[in-house]
Parts: C-alpha cells; structure tokens; sequence
C-alpha cells in the first residue's frame, strides 16, 4: 500500500511539473508553432512607425526591422494596434510578442522586459514661428502662463510635468498629439525625440526647435519583451547582436534619414 502511494505522489508530481512547463511556454514557440509574429506599434510616431489609415498598413524604421525579424524566424508579422498609454500592457496582457521601438524608462522596467538597444534618442523642446522669439532656453519654457502640451502615457509627458513644474501642462489622448496643439494654437510647445522632431520640422514649415544650449535625457531605444520571458528576450537579443554586426540597423536608420 505504501509503494502504490509513493507511485501514486510520484504521478502526480509528474503531471504537476509537465503542465508547469506548458505554462511556462516562451513566445518563441508560440511564435514557431503558430507561423505569427504579433507586434504592438502606435502607427503615430513618424519615421519610426506610420500608420496609413486608408489601407491599415504601416511603414517606417521599426516596420522595417520588424519585419526583417520576422523573416528571420521564418513567420509572417502581424501588426496590432496599440497607443502609448497601453503599450506595456500590451505585453504584459500577452496581446502580441513584443513592441517596436519604445524609450527605457523606469517606470516600464517594473511591468515589462526590454531587448538589448539599437538606436538612441535625445529630448528638444519645440514652437511655432509665431512664438518663437519667446523663448531661448529650457528655463523660459518653464514659467507661469506658458503652455506645454504633451500625450498621455508617453515618457514626454513625465518629462514635460518634470522639467517644467511652473507651466500649464496640457495633455492629449491619442491618436492626438502634443505637436498638433501646438500647431492649431492651442499650445505653444512641445517636446519630442530628435528623431520625430527633424520629421515634424520638414513636414510643417511653421515649426522651430527652440534654441537650447544642449538636448536633455539621451535615452537608449530598445523593443519591449514578456519580463519573465528569458527565453525570448536571450533570442531577440541575439538577433540584434547579428545584425548590427552585418550593419543591418545602420543601413535601415540611414534609409529612414536617422
């Protein structure tokens, strides 16, 4: 009687472990099994990632090298439609793999994982032609009756509260954003990544980089990941190792004019 309850723990020991390790499953046989590759994208952020509401596809750096990924694993990539205010969760929630390109920032670090990083980006304060002579400086942004606009859950929007206590902070939900207030006048700056901000400058002739002595908060760019997805995270990693060394990220940044 004895033995047949030792067999009997022992069995149950076993089924306990096997369907832990189901549980325990990591993206990237999801991914291999299921022939997808999902990724979350914000479709709003120009060059990196643009959504064309006409036809629902995307173009830009991130779809580039999404896709590029994808093709690696030899699987199709799914775009899913999400915004800043809900992209970490996204991950979290399972509702694709992994994001684009997304800022580090500790507040993200808690919930999600981030990929080793691939590019960086530096924070400038913009206006218009029509405000531009007013300000010359990060101090002159941050006074009282100045108007700053950002969008809700982005990292500009902890930096704009931060960096400038005694203005009038103003934030929008997407799909608007920060730069459009301030284009239709109801804003007179905002803040953005280098990156987006030389898009912005060639898109509207009527913006201005405010003229700071020196950008604030370098900030290494990098894809968010399951956090207890090791597995996942050793092989995207891996993935970009390779092809930084075959110069795949610097002919896609040159392409897209980054």
């Amino acid at each position: 009687m004895g033995i047949l309850k030792t067999l009997g723990l022992a069995t149950t020991l076993v089924v306990g472990l096997g369907s832990g390790i189901a549980s325990a499953q990591s993206a990237l046989n999801d991914i291999l099994s299921g022939g997808v590759l999902k990724v979350g994208t914000t479709g709003d952020w120009n060059p990196m990632t643009v959504r064309d509401p006409a036809t629902n596809s995307y173009k830009g750096y991130d779809i580039d090298v999404m896709t590029q990924l994808a093709a690696d694993l030899g699987v199709e990539v799914e775009f899913v439609p999400t915004d800043w205010k809900t992209l970490v969760n996204g991950v979290v929630a399972g509702n694709y793999h992994m994001t684009g390109s997304a800022s580090i920032s500790p507040a993200r670090l808690k919930a999600a994982g981030y990929s080793d990083s691939y590019i960086a980006v530096e924070i400038y304060p913009f206006t218009t032609d029509a405000s531009g002579d007013k300000f010359d400086s990060w101090e002159s942004i941050n006074q009282a009756g100045v108007s700053v606009s950002t969008t809700l859950g982005t990292t500009f929007e902890k930096s704009a509260r931060d960096w400038f206590p005694e203005a009038d902070i103003k934030v929008v939900e997407a799909p608007a954003r920060g730069y459009q207030e301030v284009l239709a006048g109801r804003a007179e700056v905002f803040i953005t990544s280098n990156i987006e901000g030389a898009t912005l400058l060639e898109k509207f002739p009527n913006l201005r980089q405010i003229d700071v002595s020196e950008a604030r908060a370098p900030t290494p760019i990098a894809m968010l990941l399951p956090q207890s997805d090791q597995v996942w995270i050793n092989y995207v990693n891996s993935w970009i190792e390779l092809k930084k060394t075959q110069g795949f990220f610097e002919a896609t940044a040159a392409k897209w004019g980054l």
